[in-house]
This record gives structure tokens, C-alpha cells and sequence, in this order.
């Protein structure tokens, strides 16, 4: 695993010990950022379900402000602390080991958006259609951010979930992206 592109470029990442997470391969990383625009012009995002942060570090590396990683797993903590000190984002990021679900709720409460969200839930878990529609009915996403939703290629996404609309779909294999605009 390693940061793709931008001013970390070839930065490796330590993956999280065990097999407790399923981290996004370089590959998928690669066509994700493609989707949503490979470069940014500053604003700040959420990777949510982090595992070894990987989509955050990469949203840095390719001109995000700042990045929030959450997850409840503590060897994935500690693994994000390490790749964000790795590549030198330490000022830029702020890491939660919390669930989905109360993450978001402390979020609320500090009045924050979002103009990227990455959320990579557990497979067998699924829950993307909760958080969705969580985000959406409380406003987490900036008027012109994306939602990328990574998943198996098996589950399939409504293309309308509030004021989120579908923009794009891919499946790479057993994986799928799909990401959310605000309409």
C-alpha cells in the first residue's frame, strides 16, 4: 500500500495488523480519485470506517486542507497515527476511535461539513444506506462534495437518497464505487 499521487507520491503505508480490515488497494485508490477529481483545492474530509487511513491520507496528499479518520478498531488507530506520521500530516488530520454512528453524532455537535466523505463500512456490515441517509438529513456534505462509497459489488445503492444523487458507479471485481453528489 502506498499514497498514489500528489505530494506524498510513493509514501508506503503500513497495512492494519490481523485481518480485521480489508484495506482499499492502490488500484481502487487510483480509480476513486480519478472518479472524483484527481487533485483539490483545499476543504476538509471525513474517512470514516479508516482502517490504515489510506483514503484520507491520499485526499491530503492530493490538496485536501484537512482530513478526520474514525474508526473503533484500535489497532487501526494506531496504525493511522503512524501512516499520518509517515507522511507528515500530523497537523492536518485529527483521528477517533469511536463507531460510525457516534462519530458522526460528535460531528454534529461541532458544526462541521464535509466537501469529501469516504465510507468503506465492514462488507458483511453493510450500513451505507443508514449513513447516507444520516449525512443527508443533517447536512454533513458541502453543497459541491462527494460521498464515495466503497462495497462489495453485490450491493446496490438507490440513486436518489434525499438531496444525495448517484453521479457514478464503477465494479472493480468484487468491489464497487459508488459516489453521491448534492443535488
Amino acid at each position: 500500500m502506498r499514497v498514489v499521487s500528489g505530494t506524498r507520491k510513493g509514501k508506503q503505508l503500513k497495512a492494519v495488523p490481523g485481518h480485521s480490515t480489508r484495506p482499499t488497494t492502490d488500484k481502487v485508490k487510483e480509480a476513486i480519485f480519478n472518479m472524483v477529481g484527481p487533485y483539490f483545492e483545499g476543504g476538509v474530509c471525513l474517512d470514516l470506517f479508516a482502517g490504515s487511513g489510506g483514503l484520507g491520507i491520499e485526499a491530503l496528499s492530493r490538496g485536501a486542507d484537512k482530513a478526520i479518520f474514525v474508526d473503533r478498531d484500535g489497532k487501526a488507530i494506531q496504525t493511522i497515527h503512524e501512516n499520518v506520521k509517515i507522511c507528515e500530516f500530523e497537523d492536518q488530520s485529527e483521528i477517533f476511535r469511536n463507531d460510525a454512528e457516534r462519530a458522526l453524532k460528535a460531528i454534529l455537535k461541532r458544526e462541521l461539513t464535509f466537501h469529501r466523505i469516504f465510507l468503506d463500512p465492514p462488507y458483511k456490515k453493510q450500513q451505507l444506506l443508514k449513513l447516507l441517509e444520516f449525512i443527508q438529513a443533517e447536512d454533513l456534505l458541502e453543497e459541491d462534495g462527494l460521498i464515495i462509497c466503497e462495497h462489495g459489488s453485490e450491493i446496490v445503492l438507490p440513486p436518489i437518497v434525499g438531496q444525495l444523487v448517484q453521479r457514478k458507479q464503477e465494479k472493480y471485481g468484487m468491489i464497487a464505487i459508488t459516489i453521491y453528489e448534492r443535488q
